[in-house]
């Protein structure tokens, strides 16, 4: 299933739907509406539809809406790709980063945080070489650095797959689930989070044991072009 255009409402139904047929818990998987290139405004209108979490990409256009919108109760969550010149301001203004890749960009958020920062780790679970991305391989001396560091709390595992079929997707979906059980021993109590699943896979992301689907399009309809970073 692909989400058209939907209100805040039905796309929360459609993920509460997913969860019954694959008979998980009712509110198991939350809702992450991705806002990059989105003015405050429309995200005010989903906050006031009850929506908490919203994604960025893009810091520089981000930081402007934080600001604007302080004082909402919005937990704000980093979603793009890390420069490490940038990880001052992601540290100090989001309250998660689902994109920690490499040991260099967890030491220079964990020295900017100035409270605890929740963060997913970012796989590479098809190994493609155009994306970023921890091998899977190389994931659990990643979480170790992660578990040294005195302000990063490791939430678990983020992955975009490989796009393809339904059953190609699928089976990514399904190694990124094995290797956050995998890494769960070591990981602590704070290990509970899988960060998968677009407007496109969800339904799949969910059967498959996501906790945290990321949709933008269908919550804020075609994406505006972009005129900055």
């Amino acid at each position: 299933m692909t989400l058209d255009v939907a209100s805040a409402a039905q796309v929360e139904a459609a993920i509460r739907a997913a969860e019954a047929r694959a008979g998980r818990p009712s509110g198991v998987v939350r809702l992450l509406a991705v806002s990059k290139t989105r003015a405050a405004a429309e995200v005010a209108s989903l906050r006031a539809a009850g929506i908490e979490d919203f994604g960025e990409n893009y810091l520089q256009e981000a930081l402007p809406k934080i600001r604007e919108l302080a004082g909402q109760g919005i937990t704000w969550h980093f979603i793009g790709a890390i420069q490490s010149n940038k990880t001052r301001d992601i540290a100090r203004h989001f309250h998660w980063v689902h994109t920690v890749d490499r040991a260099r960009v967890a030491d220079r958020l964990n020295a900017a945080a100035h409270r605890t920062l929740d963060v997913c780790l970012q796989v590479n679970v098809d190994a493609e070489p155009q994306k970023a991305g921890v091998a899977p391989e190389e994931t659990g001396e990643l979480l170790a650095r992660v578990k040294e560091l005195d302000n990063l709390r490791p939430r678990g595992l983020m992955a975009i797959p490989k796009e393809g079929d339904g059953e190609a997707t699928r089976e990514s979906f399904r190694r990124l689930r094995r290797l956050f059980d995998d890494l769960a021993p070591i990981a602590g109590t704070s290990w509970d989070t899988l960060s998968m699943g677009m407007s496109g896979d969800f339904e799949v992301a969910v059967a498959e044991g996501s906790t945290l689907v990321r949709i933008g399009t269908a919550l804020f309809g075609p994406r505006p072009p972009r005129t900055d970073r």
